[in-house]
């Protein structure tokens, strides 16, 4: 029985103290878990970029779009996998709302396109991170949720641009939470599963003091299949305890927990 293996972490690739033994703890797991293909968010520098592709050394194949001091969009795609074709898509709305969205504007975010093949199924891999909602009030009128909804019907563009026969995940930190408008109106556009619906952990660790109402699950990794006879879509959390970290001691290896894909069939 076929299995795809995938794991999505936004792994806080930023110049912050730490920052080198998390990620060296981060790419030790990797190695030791195997999986077919990570997608990894916010790699925001070269140097950081390096240092995943270098250390994971049982991925032997990676995606990014070559930008001037980061991957475009802090994305970087790691797969066991033969990659047969790599794209990146800009995303059109990428609107300054308030100063801090400037963050989001410099690191040129969109979806990044990875596609491979296992046991003849061809599967698409749409690696991604939305702009944040710096204000976390998702109501319709707001203009943070106005430009996640515009980033979310380019990326369910992509989808359908997807052939039909394609296993097609799109995984990552859509910085939007599980079961809201936004959410409900992709899965209904694209026709993907989220094999996590109903649980409701938050996947972003807040900074203290700040509520915790504002903590939901915002890392996905869904799923668009085709007919397989005895499709089996398995999800869970990962990478949400601390671990000992690499010269130091035990920590989070991100403010982010991982989102674990187990999607198998029978031949």
């Amino acid at each position: 029985m076929p299995q795809l293996s995938l794991v999505t972490f936004n792994c806080l690739g930023a110049p912050v103290p730490g920052a080198r033994r998390r990620l060296l703890t981060l790419a030790q797991e990797l190695n030791r878990r195997a999986e077919d293909v990570v997608c990894i968010q916010e790699t925001q520098a070269h140097v950081y970029r390096r240092l995943l592709t270098e250390a994971c050394a049982v991925y032997p194949f990676s995606s990014f779009e070559p930008f001037s001091y980061a991957p475009k969009g802090g994305l970087l795609t790691l797969s066991r996998l033969p990659v047969i074709e790599r794209a990146f898509t800009l995303y059109r709305a990428r609107e300054i709302v308030r100063p801090p969205a400037l963050m989001d504007w410099a690191l040129h975010k969109g979806v990044l396109l990875t596609r491979v093949e296992l046991a003849g199924l061809p599967v698409v891999v749409l690696n991604t991170h939305l702009s944040a909602n710096y204000s976390a009030d998702w109501r319709p009128g707001n203009h943070y949720a106005r430009v996640e909804q515009r980033q979310l019907a380019q990326l369910a563009e992509v989808v359908a641009a997807q052939p039909p026969e394609a296993l097609v995940v799109a995984a990552g930190d859509f910085n939007l939470p599980r079961g809201g408008w936004l959410y409900d109106e992709f899965l209904r556009a694209t026709g993907m599963a989220d094999p996590l619906a109903s649980d409701m952990r938050p996947t972003h660790r807040l900074p203290r003091g700040l509520p915790a109402r504002l903590a939901n699950p915002i890392d996905f990794a869904l799923v668009r299949a085709p007919p397989l006879p005895g499709l089996s879509i398995r999800a869970a959390l990962c990478f949400d305890q601390p671990l000992p970290l690499l010269g130091g001691r035990a920590g989070y290896l991100s403010d982010h927990s991982g989102v674990e894909l187990r999607v198998s069939w029978e031949t």
